[in-house]
């Protein structure tokens, strides 16, 4: 029986030196669980580097994507942005025109006012005139009265033609009115223009090529007037009714010379 303060005594055989098959038997295992660690180890880190490098690459080609889009979009946007501007530069271009073409005629046509306002005045001198001589202004009545139903034809004309143009720019400015109504209205007018004696003695076939090409202005879209449309149609429409009543007097007086 051993004695207490004896070493205790283990049932282990003694140490056979550092090859011994006790040392071996835990050596094994905790090389094992190493080894699998290492290669656990090892296959995360390939696993995570696989994983890192597939992220990456989604990542560049998202990106690469995206910035295509961007550029095809800021190139369409730059093409767009070039059209508009090159649309606004024409509409400038031709609404200066249009002005320039507006005040050019408007001062003719004030001119050529001022001239029959002139002509008008002395032919009033003149049937004033005639009218206190006698004789001659019997003659004058009766050439006067003749010349008074020539005007009259020649107010029926202009008034056709004066609704013809008020359709003819209603059709301009509608944005539903089909344009071959508006461009049917100017061949048939340009054709009375150029067969009835009284447009043509009036000499309006030119002037109706002016009123299509340079009349373009428009009342607002919810306008139902059509006396609101048009500018220099209805210049032309005064300087016609004058140019009537000047040619009125004019034939008076070239009958009255004449006999």
């Amino acid at each position: 029986m051993n004695d207490l303060n004896d070493p205790p005594q283990w049932n282990i055989p003694p140490n056979e030196g550092e090859g011994s098959k006790w040392n071996y038997a835990l050596l094994v295992p905790m090389l094992g669980l190493a080894a699998f660690r290492w290669i656990w180890s090892k296959e995360s880190e390939k696993e995570i580097v696989r994983v890192k490098t597939e992220y990456y690459n989604k990542v560049d080609n998202i990106q690469r994507n995206l910035e295509v889009k961007y550029r095809d979009i800021i190139v369409e946007n730059r093409r767009a942005v070039a059209q508009l501007e090159i649309e606004l530069e024409k509409e400038q271009n031709r609404t200066l025109s249009y002005r320039r073409a507006l005040i050019s005629q408007s001062q003719k046509l004030v001119e050529e006012r001022k001239l029959l306002d002139r002509d008008r005045n002395e032919l009033m001198e003149q049937k004033r005139a005639v009218q206190q001589s006698g004789a001659a202004g019997v003659l004058y009545k009766s050439c006067l009265e003749k010349e008074e139903e020539w005007k009259k034809k020649a107010e029926i004309v202009l008034k056709e033609f004066e609704e013809a143009l008020k359709e003819r720019q209603n059709i301009y400015c509608s944005l539903i009115a089909p344009r071959k109504n508006r461009l049917e209205i100017e061949k048939n007018l340009l054709v009375k223009a150029a067969t009835n004696p009284i447009a043509i003695e009036l000499q309006m076939e030119a002037d109706l090529v002016d009123i299509f090409k340079h009349d373009t202005h428009c009342a607002v879209l919810t306008n139902t007037n059509k006396h609101q449309n048009g500018r220099l149609m209805w210049l032309y429409l005064k300087y016609w009714k004058q140019t009537v009543d000047i040619k009125k007097f004019k034939k008076v007086e070239e009958a009255i010379v004449g006999k």
